[in-house]
């Protein structure tokens, strides 16, 4: 675009009003797109926003099973996303013939999703999760009751290490970006910056075993956390190392940065960027609201099975932040 930021933000601003839409953006995307957004934040905080918002419409700058969730919360609304070509590889890992597959191989299990889904999987399952909140959601499961997780296998071994259950089952899916960060990162990040506070994203392949190194001393215990990006947000606000590591995708850093000015974070792997989440540009986001596209819709009779399973995690309450 020709236009300075200031011109292009005011043009955001001016085609939302017009539109009466609300905007909204994940942590991941450009940082060009979370300055111009009206709210910036984890999946669940998006989706409470579009549960409650007085907008006509809502833009969401994220992928497109955000984009759907927001419509089963919010169905009469019009929902808009930048590119309806903004996927998800985790959401990919499984469908719902895979889900329906899996429940009638454990009768009586409770079917817990993961956000990152389609709503065809959301409409399989029992209660869907976030991050943060997923050892609350399964530790709402009674204990004798089986437990079906899915699609993310790291967030699903560490509900299993966290919760101590013995019957979560998990499906082995996995997102290309945070399996991407790995141990070896851990190390050589932490043998360059020793004195530095590591944040954890749950579904990193890094996740199990950076715990296991600060158990075993290798890496700072004390200063070893693993949370969803809200709660790293709020962990950033409290850090007193003057450098912290952050493992996820490599957006969420913009908003670290903001948080807490003065303090150095860096990416521990500066590879770790979703080309899903960075599809959405000032043009398209531009386009979307002059031109009203992409709309999200999805099937009624799937809408009103896979809002059960999202307004069921949103009644358990108020986690400190989700994916």
């Amino acid at each position: 675009m020709t236009a300075t930021m200031t011109d292009w933000q005011s043009e955001v601003k001016e085609l939302a009003r017009h539109r009466d839409a609300l905007v909204l953006a994940h942590n991941y995307m450009r940082p060009e797109i979370q300055d111009v957004a009206d709210v910036v934040g984890d999946s669940l905080a998006l989706a409470r926003h579009a549960a409650t918002t007085d907008a006509s419409t809502i833009v969401l700058c994220g992928v497109y099973f955000m984009a759907e969730t927001a419509k089963l919360l919010s169905p009469d609304k019009t929902v808009l996303i930048p590119t309806d070509q903004a996927g998800c590889s985790l959401a990919d890992t499984v469908t719902a013939a895979d889900v329906r597959r899996w429940r009638e191989e454990n009768p009586g299990a409770v079917v817990v999703a993961y956000v990152n889904t389609s709503a065809e999987v959301k409409a399989e399952a029992d209660i869907c999760c976030t991050s943060s909140n997923a050892v609350e959601v399964v530790d709402s499961v009674p204990e004798d009751v089986p437990v079906l997780f899915l699609p993310d296998q790291f967030l699903g071994a560490h509900v299993r290490r966290v919760t101590g259950r013995r019957n979560l089952q998990v499906w082995l899916g996995e997102c290309h970006v945070h399996a991407g960060i790995s141990p070896d990162d851990v190390r050589r990040q932490v043998a360059a910056y020793p004195d530095a506070e590591l944040l954890v994203h749950p579904e990193c392949g890094c996740a199990t075993s950076a715990l296991w190194l600060a158990e075993e001393g290798v890496l700072p215990k004390e200063r070893t956390h693993v949370l969803s990006t809200g709660g790293m947000v709020e962990a950033a606000r409290a850090a007193t190392a003057s450098t912290v590591l952050v493992a996820t995708e490599i957006g969420m850093l913009h908003q670290l940065r903001k948080a807490k000015p003065g303090t150095e974070f860096l990416a521990m792997n500066e590879k770790a960027s979703c080309r899903y989440m960075k599809m959405t540009t000032p043009d398209l986001l531009v386009r979307c609201l002059r031109e009203g596209r992409d709309e999200v819709s999805v099937p009624p009779a799937v809408a009103e099975r896979a809002r059960h399973s999202v307004e069921a995690m949103i009644r358990l309450g108020e986690p400190g932040g989700g994916e």
